[in-house]
């Protein structure tokens, strides 16, 4: 838990239903793992197409789903009418992503009425056992009164 409240009692079927339409992350088969108010888990199961030349996820990968953890961590604390889009993000690889899964999970640092501040940390599974292999800081933009969804003209 993080010790932030929602600001939408059905906050957890508005980010699993957000998660849901992103046709990229269906693409690569991620999964939104877990959702509590200021903090989201996406895992990842290894695929050859995810992978780069020596046969780790592909940087690309990790840095995906540690945006769309920072990402979904801020938007549990949304109201119902609102929406969050990334601003800016850094992403250090510190170990090569190698395993059967990747993990993000990203937490709410600082919330903000236009711009909230997360952490996610990249963990890969390998043989039952978790290796930190990334950590990103991130800072995303409240977007009042805006769906989320791709219907909005």
């Amino acid at each position: 838990m993080t010790g932030f409240a929602s600001r939408d009692p059905d906050f957890e079927a508005r980010v699993r239903a957000s998660f849901d339409r992103q046709a990229f992350m269906r693409h690569i088969g991620a999964e939104l793992a877990v959702v509590e108010p200021g903090r989201a888990e996406v895992r990842l199961p290894w695929r050859p197409e995810l992978g780069q030349q020596h046969g780790y996820f592909h940087g690309g990968a990790v840095g995906t789903i540690a945006d769309n953890a920072c990402g979904y961590s801020a938007y549990s604390l949304a109201t119902a009418t609102d929406s969050v889009l990334t601003v800016e993000y850094k992403l250090n690889l510190i170990a090569p992503g190698k395993g059967e899964a990747l993990i993000a999970r990203g937490v709410v640092v600082k919330p903000g009425r236009t711009l909230t501040v997360c952490e996610a940390k990249v963990y890969a599974l390998d043989k039952g056992e978790e290796r930190l292999c990334a950590v990103a800081l991130e800072t995303l933009m409240l977007l009042p009164d805006t769906p989320d969804n791709a219907d909005r003209e």
